[in-house]
């Protein structure tokens, strides 16, 4: 009997996960109830928002318990289904998590066309990432033609789109990524300055950046780059706040004190618009829009994207402490199944 393996939670990391953060486990294959599919796991993403579901501090949303199945989107063949919403053989987007198989509510599923684009691209430039890109730089950053926006984590899934839909936007872009082989991929994105902080002076490679300072700052990392970028923020720049990514595994430098102070001083006297952001709040006002915009402007080719595929899904623990990392290369997706 085909069986159904699962990455369960086995306890919650203190700093960095490690591989014996997960256990690994085996299952029957569920079964759909009335109104529900199955759905065979083809690809899993791997998202850094994943690490903060691990912890149980309290968050915008519920962390994952003890033993039980780690969450995430995937791209999923419908093996049986009890509802017309969705075909046996249909491949489809849904949250099944870390496993090989999983019962979804058939009527919340987005059917995936295979000829149109590659169904990776639901889980990352026309997924959630994609999305996050796209509501959070228009809704809260609104750039105007000649503006600059600079975007950190800028070779990853939301940074990449960040700068590209910028650009249609008519605004200058600058991106911000670590090591040379992503700086160079910065230039394959269309940035017009690719800086990398791990050199000796980011806040003066931004300084020749963006000599006009900027008018848009999209945070995805927080810690030494956003300092670097703060004395750089024009009057009325607006900054969403998607993501500290440097904060996650509790390794970042505590803040200096006053700091707190300092950033309250700067937010009045440039007027600036700082404002978090959880994409979700923007799915019923701009998901359909997203998919018909941001949908052709990746087929057309004037929006691209980097996909990092690790085969097997035995790997899937090692591959997302990885991203953690900073080792992958773009959108990280593991492949579990042909």
């Amino acid at each position: 009997m085909t069986m159904n393996q699962r990455y369960l939670l086995a306890k919650r990391p203190e700093g960095a996960p490690t591989p014996d953060d997960f256990a690994l486990d085996e299952a029957p294959v569920p079964t759909p109830g009335e109104g529900e599919a199955l759905l065979r796991t083809l690809y899993l993403s791997l998202d850094p928002y994943m690490r903060g579901r691990m912890s149980d501090a309290k968050s915008y949303a519920k962390p994952v318990e003890l033993g039980q199945v780690m969450v995430g989107a995937t791209v999923a063949e419908v093996v049986e289904t009890n509802s017309d919403a969705v075909a046996q053989g249909d491949i489809v987007l849904a949250y099944g998590g870390w496993q090989t198989y999983s019962v979804q509510a058939a009527d919340q599923l987005r059917v995936l066309d295979p000829d149109y684009l590659p169904v990776t691209t639901a889980l990352g430039v026309l997924g959630m990432p994609g999305f996050t890109a796209y509501s959070g730089l228009l809704r809260i950053g609104d750039p105007q033609p000649g503006e600059t926006v600079a975007v950190a984590a800028a070779t990853g899934p939301v940074g990449s789109a960040v700068g590209q839909i910028a650009k249609i936007k008519g605004a200058r872009t600058i991106g911000i990524a670590g090591g040379e082989r992503k700086v160079a991929q910065l230039r394959e994105f269309g940035f017009d300055a690719a800086l990398d902080h791990r050199g000796d002076d980011l806040r003066g490679a931004l300084k020749a950046a963006a000599p006009d300072g900027i008018d848009v700052y999209f945070e995805n990392v927080g810690g030494p780059v956003w300092e670097a970028v703060k004395p750089r923020l024009n009057t009325y720049a607006r900054v969403p706040v998607c993501g500290l990514v440097a904060t996650y595994n509790g390794a970042a430098d505590p803040s200096p004190a006053g700091s707190a102070e300092r950033l309250m001083g700067l937010i009045l006297t440039k007027s600036l618009t700082i404002r978090g952001f959880i994409q979700t709040e923007f799915v019923a006002s701009m998901e359909r829009q997203f998919l018909t915009e941001m949908g052709q402007w990746v087929h057309d080719g004037k929006v691209t994207y980097l996909e990092d595929i690790t085969g097997g899904f035995e790997h899937t623990p090692e591959t997302f402490i990885g991203m953690l990392e900073g080792r992958n290369f773009g959108k990280t997706i593991v492949r579990v199944a042909d």
